[in-house]
């Protein structure tokens, strides 16, 4: 059994592929052991999934601020003596970084001793973490058309965003039953993301009652500690009941996606993988606060495949009408249920497991034979 070690944490951007990434290891025999941060969100998906191990690290996001620098600094420096030691305890025969600051201490152990390291970048514009752990790494694994500076062109492969195995689309119809959601009105689900949830959780409580009385059904899932739960009835113009929910976690996203008619998002890379995956359309409003503005690359590369429109956050006032508009258009929303259908016919977890065998064998095959490997 050949063992892996996936760097991971710190959002459930980074966690989820990771999570994907273990499930398809194991599946294929092999062992995988996730790092973690210390966050509340990467204990509460990682309830989920028991199965799987995992090893939390201390870390904190890089900062330009004085004592956040220093911070970072130490943090980093424990978590690169944590990785050096479960590398030589465990002996895995590769290390895969999805980014974020739970990767520099794995990269930089592996490559100081001597383990072939992999990194995958989601985002359309590539992380700090990839950009200058890159030169380390024997792959790196790209959206599709992108390239980083100074990183050889036989290192990369474009490869999408693995996503865990649950997220399938399922019947509408059944995934509204299990949701308390009526199969006869239309369902709007408004996801705030770890970042910058505020923002769209704000719109979406000022909506409601606009919503409902257009006979739209609202869903919303706030982040932690950015709401309260609950369940409220309201009434369309035809006097008809109209539930809408909010919940602060949801660890069944898939299904809500399958019940959605349109979703509002913000664009982070998780996310959007998720949406093609569940074949649902959406309207994005990037992040403006995302590092490099990575949110607003994603969202227009989507739009552009025909997957949703995007409203910046500057002109929120025009997001009701924006989603009125698309969520009665059953053309049009057909049309960008079948351009999703294009987008996911690709399986980018099978690209990246095959990749990783054939490394790793390569690897181990040269430390058997390092004569051979020099010729």
């Amino acid at each position: 059994m050949s063992k892996f070690l996936i760097s991971c944490g710190g959002t459930g951007g980074h966690l989820s592929p990771g999570i994907a990434l273990a499930e398809g290891l194991a599946a294929r025999g092999h062992e995988a052991v996730l790092l973690v941060s210390q966050k509340k969100v990467d204990a509460r998906l990682l309830e989920k999934y028991p199965h799987l191990r995992f090893a939390r690290l201390p870390g904190s996001g890089f900062s330009l601020n004085p004592l956040q620098f220093l911070k970072c600094i130490g943090s980093q420096a424990r978590a690169f003596l944590q990785c050096v030691r479960l590398v030589r305890a465990l002996r895995p025969v590769g290390l895969v970084g999805f980014g974020g600051f739970t990767s520099a201490p794995l990269v930089v152990a592996g490559r100081l001793l001597g383990v072939p390291v992999a990194l995958h970048e989601s985002n359309r514009v590539p992380g700090l973490a990839i950009r200058t752990l890159g030169c380390l790494a024997r792959r790196i694994y790209l959206p599709s058309g992108i390239s980083i500076p100074r990183i050889r062109a036989a290192a990369t492969r474009h490869v999408g965003l693995p996503v865990r195995r649950e997220f399938v689309r399922q019947l509408p119809a059944a995934a509204r039953a299990a949701t308390g959601l009526d199969l006869t009105q239309k369902v709007l689900v408004v996801l705030g993301g770890s970042q910058g949830s505020g923002v769209l959780n704000d719109w979406m409580r000022t909506q409601l009652e606009l919503l409902a009385s257009a006979g739209v059904q609202v869903y919303g899932v706030t982040g932690l500690g950015k709401g309260q739960e609950g369940v409220t009835m309201l009434t369309s113009k035809l006097g008809v009941p109209v539930r809408t929910e909010s919940v602060v976690f949801s660890d069944r996203v898939a299904q809500l996606l399958s019940a959605a008619d349109l979703v509002v998002s913000r664009a982070g890379a998780g996310t959007l993988a998720e949406l093609i995956r569940c074949e649902t359309p959406a309207i994005l409003v990037p992040f403006p606060e995302a590092a490099d503005d990575h949110q607003r690359a994603n969202a227009a590369f989507f739009a552009s495949q025909g997957g949703g429109v995007v409203v910046d956050q500057t002109r929120l006032a025009n997001l009701t009408a924006e989603v009125l508009q698309l969520i009665f258009n059953d053309g049009r929303l057909r049309e960008c249920r079948f351009n999703l259908q294009r987008m996911g016919r690709t399986d980018p977890l099978e690209l990246m497991l095959n990749d990783l065998e054939q490394i790793t064998a390569t690897s181990a095959a040269a430390a058997r034979n390092p004569q051979h490997a020099a010729a």
